[in-house]
């Protein structure tokens, strides 16, 4: 588990999410251009996973966006 910290498209607040990965896989996808977050952490939830894409928080997507788990 390490601690990771995204800037929101939404709000531009810091947000800091803890997740089940290592910082090495961390890396590996901030470096490297079009790897899939949903390859590369396929033990990551869909928030998780747009946390580390946008930076939005699962709270941040409810608040302004809807609810993150609505299926439309």
């Amino acid at each position: 588990m390490i601690q990771v910290t995204r800037q929101s498209m939404l709000t531009k607040k810091m947000n800091t999410m803890e997740l089940p990965i290592s910082q090495d896989h961390l890396d590996k996808y901030d470096t490297i251009g079009g790897l899939l977050v949903q390859n590369l952490f396929p033990n990551l939830d869909a928030g998780q996973r747009e946390f580390l894409i946008s930076g939005i928080t699962p709270d941040e997507w409810n608040k302004y966006i809807g609810d993150y788990n609505d299926e439309e």
